[in-house]
């Protein structure tokens, strides 16, 4: 089982990503872990090191899950995957799930500098609608629509968060 899973910010992918390893045995991959600089808040690392990173997952592993809200890096890892998984419950639940979101220590030192990034945030998961951007509804869309294999969109399971 090689599944992706994308959505916005507070959709659930998280939450669905790590049910579904542990309860198939899959390696793991949160997209945000290989994106963003290490100790850094906000700092992409270059393309092509997240590239060669993701490649090398998919690559290592005979059954993961991977998720993230970059649309660019799911296409890219479309001909690996058995199943692909677009989360959408919409504007509101991915306001509120961000809103609630707990401290993730794999990406903020403390919860005063995840805390101090939720405004910004907040506008960017609002925005999601009408961004153009490859972490938009439009470009999530286009993947999902395009890919010819096994895929579903749902609606993470009740009180997720991304």
């Amino acid at each position: 089982m090689r599944v992706l899973i994308m959505g916005n910010s507070g959709s659930g992918k998280s939450s669905q990503a790590r049910q579904l390893a542990a309860q198939h045995q899959l390696m793991h991959l949160d997209l945000d872990t290989i994106f963003w600089a290490p100790g850094e808040v906000a700092v992409a690392r270059p393309a092509y090191e997240v590239l060669a990173d993701l490649y090398a997952f998919v690559r290592s592993y005979p059954d993961w899950v991977v998720e993230g809200c970059y649309g660019d890096l799911i296409e890219k890892a479309l001909p690996f995957c058995t199943q692909l998984v677009f989360i959408n419950p919409g504007r509101d639940a991915c306001m509120a799930n961000n809103a609630e979101r707990p401290w993730e220590p794999h990406k903020y030192a403390c919860k005063e500098e995840q805390d101090s990034m939720l405004p910004n945030l907040m506008k960017w998961v609002g925005e999601y609608d009408v961004r153009d951007d490859a972490c938009s509804y439009a470009f999530h869309r286009r993947v999902y629509d395009a890919f010819p294999g096994a895929k579903r969109e749902d609606a993470p399971l009740s009180g997720d968060a991304a």
